[in-house]
Order: C-alpha cells, then sequence, then structure tokens
C-alpha cells in the first residue's frame, strides 16, 4: 500500500554509492562553480536556450527574483549579466526543465515506486504537469480536474468539527501575494494554523530580535557592508548557503573592513573567494575573506560572546568612555548596570574554556573590536536551531548594543535568510502567533473578524496531528516531511490525517508519505510567465535586508494545466468559502495590482505598493532600529540588555554532539547532486564527519560504515549505514547532511521560547554498522 512508503533516514538504505574523497577546499567559486552552473543548466532542461535566457533574466530589473537564497541584490551596482551565484542557476535548471509529469507517468510509477527513490532522483524526474489525486487505499496518483480537486479539499475542510483541524503550511519561496491571499482565506475560513518554514528556521532570530531591539529583522542594508570595520559571521557558510554574500564580503575587504568567522567547521567560503566575474579570480587569484577564524564547540558561540564582551569591559575599565559607546548605552538602551553585573561574575578563562576558542584569539577578536562601532554582526542556522538560540542571539544583540553598533552606517544586526520569501511570508502575516492589530485591521478593511486564538506552529502541527486534532494538512510549497525534525514520527502524523494536499512544482517525499487521502496541485515556478487575461503579472518578494522587489517569469510553462500559487488559493477560497465569503477573490485572480491595493490598507509601510514594487531597485520597508529608534513600549523604546547564563551539557563518555548541515549540491531540501567539492566529499550523502583523534579513539578509521543512534527523554532514533569522513572539527563535535539525519532531531528539543527544532545540537552514538 502507498501509506507504507518509507521516510527518508528512517531505515537501513541498501546500499552506498561509492564514495571518494579529495582535500576539502580552502577558498570558494572561481571557474569550477561557473563549470558545475552551466553544466546543471546545459544538462538538466534538455533545451540551452531556455535555461540560458531564463539566467540572463535572474535577479535582474524586469526579471524574476532567484528562487533560492534572500540575499539582497545590489541596489546600484548588480552585474548586468550575471547576478546569480551557483546555487541559484542549479535551483533554475531544475524548475527550467522541460521534462514533464503526466497521465501517464503516474499511471506507469506507483507510490511505492516513487518513494523507493532517493530526494535526488525524484528531482530530476521532471515538473509536475497537472492536478493528480491518490484515493484511500489508492496505489497510484490519478489525473483530477482542478474544480474536482477544490470540491474534494472543500469538502474535508467544510467537514471538520473545527476549522482548527485543519493547518496550512507555507514554504519561503511563497510570493508576497500568495501569501497575503493564502493567510486571508485561512482566517476567513476560521484558523491561525499557519506553521511555516520559519518556525524552523529564523523564529529564534524574530523572538529575540522582537524583544531585544522591538522588531523580528536585521537592520542593516547591503551598502552597509561595504562602509564597516568588522564583520562577523557567526554560524553561517555563505560559500554554499548565501553564495553572492562573498561578493559583498569581498567589496567589503577591498575597503578595508577585517572578517571574524566563528563556526565549529573551516568552511571554504569563510576562507578565500575567487569571483569569478573579476579577471583575477576568473585565472584562479581569490581574496582572503577571514582574517581571523575561530573555530567554536557547537553551542559554544554564548560562552564565546560572553568571553568577548568581558574583555571588553575590562577594557573599558583600563580606557573609560574609549570602548563602550555610553552616549548610545545612555540615551538608547536599558537594563545595561544589571547586565553589566551578570557579566562580571564570569571568568574569562572558564568562558574560553565553555567556548573551546583558545583565549589568545579571543582577546584578538577583542582588539578587533575596541576601537570601533562599525560592527555588523551575521548569523543563521548554526546559532538559531539550539535550546538557547533566542538567548545566544539576545546576546549577540548585547554586544552591538555595548558598542553602539546598530542605527549607523556600517553597522548593525544581521540575520541572513535561507529562502527567497521567507521574511517576505511572516510581513504578509503568515504566522500562527499574529498581533492583535494586525488582526483588528483585517476586520476593519475586510469586514469579518479573524480568530483570536493562536494556531498552530511547526513542531504543535506534528503533534496535534499524532493526537487527532488535526485532520487535513494544505502545504503551500516546500517538502514539509523533509524539513522537519523526528522523520520518522512526522511521517505517522502525516499518515495519520484524512488529507494531504501539497502546491508543487517537482515531486519530493512529501508527495509519498501522505493522508489517508492526497492531493498534488501543480504551480508556476519563480522564473514561468504568470499570464492573466492576456496581461503578464508580477508578484513581490522581500530579503533578508527587507527590499521588497518586483519578480516577473519569463519562461513559457510546461503545462497549460499549471496555475500560479495565487489564483490556487483564490479559486480554493471561493469553493471552500463559497457565498459566505466577503472577499472578492475574483478581483483579485483577475490582477493582482488589486491585492497590492490592498496589502497597503493592512500593512504598514506598503504605501504606493503597486508604483514603488516597479521601480528598478523597489523600496525599502520602514525599520526603526535602522534609524536609531527601537518600538519596545515595555522599556520606554529603548533597546534592552538582556541576561543568560551559559547552556549546560551533559555527554556521556560515549556521546558525541551532532550538527546538522547542508552539502554544497543542495538547497535546502532539494538535493541537485551527490558532491559536497568543498568539503571534499563526491558521489555520497551518508557521511559523518569527525575529529580524527574521536575516530582513533572509537576503535574506528576513516571509511568505516557505522549507525547513528540519538536519545532522548527514553527514546530511542537510529540513522544506518553512514561512512566516517575524518574533518577539521573539535573533538566530540560531528556533522551530518540532512534531511538524512533528521530522523535523530527529536521533535520535543526546541528552543525555548521560539519552538524551533534543535537541529544543530543532538546528543548521538556511533556504533559499527551492523549489516542485516
Amino acid at each position: 500500500m502507498s501509506t507504507k512508503a518509507k521516510a527518508p533516514g528512517a531505515e537501513n538504505p541498501e546500499e552506498l554509492t561509492g564514495i571518494r574523497l579529495t582535500e576539502p577546499k580552502h577558498w570558494a567559486a572561481g571557474m569550477s562553480a561557473v563549470g558545475a552552473a552551466m553544466k546543471d543548466v546545459l544538462e538538466e532542461e534538455g533545451n540551452p536556450l531556455r535555461g540560458l535566457k531564463a539566467l540572463l533574466k535572474m535577479n535582474q530589473p524586469g526579471g524574476f527574483d532567484c528562487s533560492s537564497c534572500a540575499w539582497p541584490d545590489p541596489d546600484d551596482d548588480r552585474s548586468p549579466f550575471a547576478e546569480y551565484c551557483e546555487n541559484g542557476a542549479k535551483a533554475l535548471a531544475w524548475e527550467a526543465t522541460n521534462k514533464k509529469l503526466d497521465a501517464e507517468f503516474f499511471a506507469q510509477n506507483s507510490v511505492a515506486d516513487l518513494a523507493a527513490l532517493t530526494d535526488f532522483e525524484m528531482g530530476k524526474k521532471g515538473r509536475i504537469a497537472q492536478p493528480v489525486y491518490l484515493p484511500q487505499g489508492g496505489t497510484h496518483y490519478q489525473p483530477i480536474s482542478w474544480e474536482d480537486a477544490y470540491q474534494k479539499i472543500a469538502q474535508h475542510l467544510n467537514g471538520l468539527a473545527s476549522p482548527d483541524e485543519a493547518a496550512f503550511y507555507t514554504s519561503g519561496r511563497t510570493s508576497n501575494e500568495a501569501s497575503f491571499v493564502y493567510q486571508l482565506f485561512v482566517r476567513e475560513y476560521g484558523t491561525n494554523n499557519l506553521p511555516d518554514c520559519s518556525n524552523m528556521c529564523h523564529e529564534s532570530t524574530g523572538t529575540a530580535l522582537s524583544e531585544s531591539i522591538g522588531i523580528g529583522k536585521g537592520t542593516v542594508t547591503l551598502n552597509d557592508f561595504y562602509d564597516t570595520d568588522v564583520i562577523i559571521v557567526m554560524g553561517q557558510n555563505p560559500g554554499t548557503n548565501h553564495p553572492r554574500m562573498l561578493t559583498a564580503l569581498e567589496k567589503a575587504k577591498k575597503n578595508g573592513s577585517k572578517i571574524i568567522a566563528i563556526n565549529p567547521l573551516h568552511e571554504a567560503g569563510l576562507m578565500a573567494f575567487k569571483n569569478p566575474q573579476t579577471i583575477k579570480g576568473a585565472l584562479g587569484f581569490s581574496t582572503r575573506l577571514a582574517d581571523l577564524y575561530l573555530q567554536v564547540r557547537i553551542n559554544g558561540d554564548m560562552a564565546l560572546i560572553k568571553a568577548i564582551e568581558l574583555l571588553l569591559h575590562q577594557a573599558e575599565k583600563e580606557n573609560p568612555q574609549k570602548v563602550f559607546d555610553h552616549q548610545f548605552i545612555n540615551e538608547k538602551t536599558a537594563g545595561y548596570d544589571e547586565f553589566i553585573d551578570s557579566l562580571q561574575k564570569y571568568d574569562v578563562n572558564d568562558l574560553a574554556d565553555a567556548a573551546g576558542v583558545p583565549l589568545a584569539q579571543i582577546k584578538q577578536a577583542a582588539d578587533m573590536l575596541k576601537g570601533t562601532s562599525k560592527i555588523i554582526i551575521c548569523w543563521a542556522m548554526g546559532i538559531t536551531q539550539h535550546v538557547n538560540g533566542v538567548a545566544t542571539i539576545k546576546e549577540i544583540a548585547n554586544l552591538a548594543l555595548l558598542k553602539g553598533a546598530i542605527g549607523k552606517p556600517g553597522a548593525g544586526l544581521c540575520p541572513v535568510r535561507g529562502h527567497s520569501n521567507v521574511q517576505g511570508n511572516r510581513t504578509m502575516l503568515i504566522f500562527d502567533k499574529p498581533k492583535k492589530e494586525q488582526l483588528d485591521k483585517l476586520k476593519e478593511v475586510y469586514g469579518f473578524e479573524p480568530p483570536r486564538k493562536n494556531g498552530y506552529d511547526v513542531v504543535e502541527s506534528i503533534k496535534a496531528m499524532h493526537q487527532g486534532k488535526l485532520k487535513v494538512f494544505f502545504a503551500m510549497g516546500g517538502n514539509f516531511l523533509s524539513a522537519t525534525p523526528d522523520t520518522t514520527y512526522t511521517a505517522d502524523g502525516l499518515r495519520r490525517c484524512d488529507l494531504t494536499v501539497q502546491i508543487s512544482t517537482k515531486l519530493n517525499r512529501s508527495h509519498f508519505v501522505h493522508g489517508k487521502e492526497a492531493i498534488i496541485l501543480p504551480t508556476y515556478a519563480r522564473s514561468d510567465k504568470d499570464i492573466i487575461n492576456g496581461i503578464e503579472q508580477i508578484v513581490s518578494c522581500e530579503n533578508s535586508m527587507g527590499v521588497v522587489q518586483q519578480s516577473k517569469g519569463v519562461l513559457d510553462p510546461v503545462s497549460d494545466q499549471l496555475k500560479s500559487e495565487t489564483v490556487i488559493v483564490c479559486e480554493l477560497a471561493k469553493a471552500v468559502l463559497g457565498k459566505k465569503s466577503v472577499v472578492d477573490w475574483d478581483k483579485y485572480i483577475a490582477h493582482y495590482d488589486h491585492i497590492r491595493d490592498d496589502v497597503e490598507k493592512v500593512i504598514p509601510g506598503f504605501e504606493d505598493y503597486n508604483r514603488r514594487v516597479r521601480d528598478k531597485a523597489g523600496f525599502y520597508l520602514p525599520n526603526a532600529p535602522r534609524g536609531g529608534k527601537f518600538p519596545t513600549p515595555d522599556f520606554g523604546d529603548k533597546a534592552k540588555f538582556n541576561i543568560a547564563g551559559l547552556p549546560v551539557h551533559n555527554l556521556a563518555e560515549d556521546e558525541y554532539y551532532m550538527m546538522t548541515i547542508r552539502s554544497h549540491d543542495q538547497f535546502n531540501t532539494t538535493i541537485y547532486g551527490l558532491d559536497d567539492r568543498y568539503r571534499g566529499i563526491h558521489n555520497e550523502r551518508r557521511v559523518i564527519f569527525m575529529n580524527i583523534a574521536d575516530i582513533a579513539k572509537a576503535g574506528l578509521k576513516a571509511g568505516d560504515k557505522v549507525d547513528l543512534y540519538s536519545h532522548f527523554k527514553g527514546k530511542e532514533r537510529v540513522a544506518r549505514l553512514f561512512v566516517v569522513v575524518p574533518y577539521n572539527i573539535p573533538e566530540r563535535n560531528t556533522a551530518t547532511y540532512y534531511p538524512e539525519t533528521n530522523v535523530l532531531v527529536p521533535v520535543d528539543s526546541v528552543a525555548e521560547k521560539s519552538n524551533t527544532p534543535t537541529s544543530k545540537l543532538v546528543y548521538i552514538k556511533i556504533r559499527k554498522h551492523e549489516e542485516a
């Protein structure tokens, strides 16, 4: 039966693919990145001109926004030919393919057969070309008309005892326009169950910064990178996860900036950059990036930041008014004295030991920060996905506040988002815990009473499935099963649903681990033309720095059965809500300008949306801390110093810390290939990076096959058959790729306050693989 499809990582794979190891790289990009990108574009879709045409329009004015990371486009100096990275080109190649999956494909391939494919193999099959439906007990997806699909979904939703028995997930790819009408439909339907991918990544950031500085977003612009003295990059790997950031770091270095890298792994993209768009880079010469590389232990970041703060405080006592910005502290912050009292209780040597970084190196970092306030601090999942993720981000904010490094050129906080519109989703009210004033505004503009009770986030949704409280799961994009923690537990939850619905461009694991009934609705990719009544539509996205820009596809869709996410939502809303709806969904379908007209009535900062979004560089949303103002009413509109202790870890003698990471041939859960050339891994993903001393102590050797076990609250989780790879990583620390090891991440291990799964710190045991 199709419902027995296995979850990734939950079972013993039949064999490994034949791993090949090379020396890890000490630089990123170069002509090898160009070659890899072009290889994917030329080989994937079978029509080189189609892919190349689209590449020239990606991240360009009048073109479309890259569907991968959220790094901003330059305001004034973007390349006219190649404003994209290797992973962006790979993402385009996959969505621009001419290969399509029609009724014949699904008739010839059962759910069980497709579920047996790897994630990489699934994605290579092509674009989903028409709506398909899996009946209860069915073995094959079968064609279904759009109207019948809508009616089937409406029947399920309207048959629930409460709207709260349905959850509506959102991927970061979803545009502002689709996100806005999606949350509008869901709230008029009657629930705030709007889990989204942010719950699993930067939820800790939004929670921490909202409490510290009054806004859950970063405070810098791209131009700040070109006018700063020090950039700290922590818990982030830009070479793989945000490659276009390397250009900004290179330009910062040329302008005199110093870079401090903080990471448990020595990552190529933090060490040096060969810019293939320059003669120097094309000839193989690199720009050194990190001036100081602090190889912190997993979750040692809090101790490291406190150590730097303590050293700066000692320097301030020796040179009063020379290190800390006391004018800024006195005028703009609250809680300074209490914070300093707590800080002085620590010993810097103990903090260095907890961080796993030599004190001499920490002193170097403090010396680099002492004489300037033009400091930018960047971070990503290596910080957010810990139990103390919120507290660590608040500590990052504390460091910036001590230096007065917010609200001035060349300074600020920079959480780097991982998906192209994940920040825009939240701005468009995709949130399970909306604010009262946001709901009041919806009621004022539309006239219906939105639900006031908080909804389910991702982890709560998974648990609600198991509790029988969630009967329908609807996903706007994404690959929910492969993105979430505790894969086997999540898979079992999805199978308990009466109906699962996925709006998708290509096949993924979530299509084959499903509810009693399942529907797949095919949609446009970002690069596809969206034409309504003969008029090409635009959508818009918000990048990591709060810039909203238009996106307009340039490729003819591979099938006339595709619809945009925006149209799908509006048509579904009509089918589900019928005449009781007070929203004019037909108006929204007719032209997306009508959606943007209403967005500006509901959400502050979008005044004159339709005109400004068509400007070449788009427009910046309001950001009070960027101007030195902090909307924190509870603290007198001042930024707040926060106090937190160090995390406590008790590793058993045979336990290790494990963090999940991406390979270079991967974007989020999309697997483009089996190589990770920067780390020297080829033709395999089931690897575990270990310190060479740990390998010897455990009686293992490079190339050994091992099984991984995690134990949490009395439950054992297992991921079988991984290859041991020696790597430059701190002792007792390990790293593995996700989604293969998401099966080891306990659903109950979450960040305090944000409820984000702790995928960057899992306690594991390693045993030699047992052959079946």
